[in-house]
C-alpha cells in the first residue's frame, strides 16, 4: 500500500507492519499496549502529532487505515481504557468486517474510591455505559475485564462493590490481577495494607464469576454457527481456534484447518 497522503508517519509505519504480517500468512493481529487508547499523542500523551492533512493523529484514524489492509481478516482491539473508547471507535467495530465484535476492556476496580485511589481518568459510570452501547449494537460481541483485587486501602465494602458491579454488566470475562507492591509507587503511601490472604480470597472469588461469566455467554451462542480460526498448536492431538467473539473451540488437530478460518456450530 502506498503512503496515503494524509496519513502521519507514526499511522504509516503501523500500517506498513500489518502489511509485513499480511505478506508472512498472519490473518490476525490484536491491538494492544499501555494507554492504546492515547494513540497519537506522544509518549506522555500530552499532545496529538498531526498528518498532512492537518488533522490530529489519533486511534480512531489508525484503526479506520488498518482496516483497509488487503490479507488481515481480523483485528482485535485489547486493553482501551473506557474514557479512550469512544462512541465512534465502537460505532466502527460494529460496522467492520474485520475488527472483531470483541473488547478487552480494562476496569481495575467497581469502587468510584478505589478508582480515585489509583488515579484512574474514569468512573464506573462511564464504563457501564461503555458495556451498554456495545452490546446494544454488538449484542454478540465478547467483552473481556482487567480487575484488579487487594489494592491499597480496598476495604471488604470496596470489594462486594467491584463484585457486584462486575456480577451486573453484560460482560464475558475477566482477567483477575492480585495487588503486589512495587517500589517507588503512590501505591505504597495508601494504608490500610490488605493482608495477602484476602487479596488471594478476593481472586479466587472474581476467579470463580469470571468461569460463570464465560459459560453464560457461550451457552448464549449455543446452535449458532460462526466463523474460527483456528491456530497450528499441536497440543496432544488437540487444537485450538477462537470464534470471531472470542469464544474458545478445542477440536481434534487437522493440519489443513491451521490458519484457516472455518464455519463452526458452538
Amino acid at each position: 500500500m502506498a503512503r496515503g497522503k494524509s496519513r502521519s508517519d507514526s499511522i504509516n509505519n503501523v500500517v506498513k507492519n500489518a502489511e509485513a504480517l499480511a505478506a508472512s500468512g498472519v490473518k490476525e493481529i490484536v491491538l494492544t499496549g499501555v494507554n492504546l487508547g492515547d494513540f497519537g499523542k506522544g509518549p506522555d500523551g500530552a499532545g496529538a502529532a498531526v498528518s498532512i492533512s492537518g488533522r490530529e493523529e489519533n486511534f480512531f484514524e489508525l484503526i479506520k487505515e488498518l482496516d483497509k489492509v488487503p490479507g488481515i481478516q481480523r483485528y482485535r482491539i485489547s486493553s482501551i481504557e473506557p474514557n479512550l473508547l469512544t462512541n465512534e471507535i465502537i460505532e466502527f467495530v460494529a460496522n467492520s468486517n474485520k475488527f472483531m465484535p470483541h473488547f478487552h476492556i480494562p476496569l481495575q476496580s467497581g469502587s468510584n474510591k478505589t478508582l480515585a485511589a489509583m488515579r484512574r481518568r474514569y468512573k464506573r459510570e462511564l464504563y457501564a455505559e461503555r458495556v451498554s452501547l456495545i452490546k446494544t449494537l454488538m449484542p454478540h460481541c465478547a467483552i473481556g475485564v482487567d480487575v484488579i483485587v487487594g489494592f491499597p486501602g480496598e476495604t471488604d465494602e470496596d470489594f462486594r462493590e467491584t463484585f457486584d458491579f462486575l456480577h451486573s454488566l453484560d460482560v464475558s470475562y475477566l482477567h483477575v490481577f492480585t495487588y503486589s507492591e512495587r517500589d517507588n509507587t503512590h501505591a505504597l503511601t495508601i494504608k490500610p495494607v490488605v493482608p495477602v490472604s484476602v487479596r488471594n480470597e478476593r481472586n479466587k472469588a472474581l476467579r470463580n464469576l469470571s468461569y460463570m461469566k464465560m459459560q453464560y455467554f457461550t451457552q448464549q451462542h449455543a446452535g449458532q454457527t460462526r466463523k474460527v480460526l483456528f491456530e497450528g498448536h499441536d497440543k496432544t492431538g488437540m487444537m485450538e481456534g477462537y470464534t470471531d467473539n472470542y469464544i474458545r473451540i478445542t477440536t481434534p488437530y487437522r493440519e489443513e484447518w491451521v490458519n484457516e478460518i472455518v464455519d463452526w456450530k458452538i
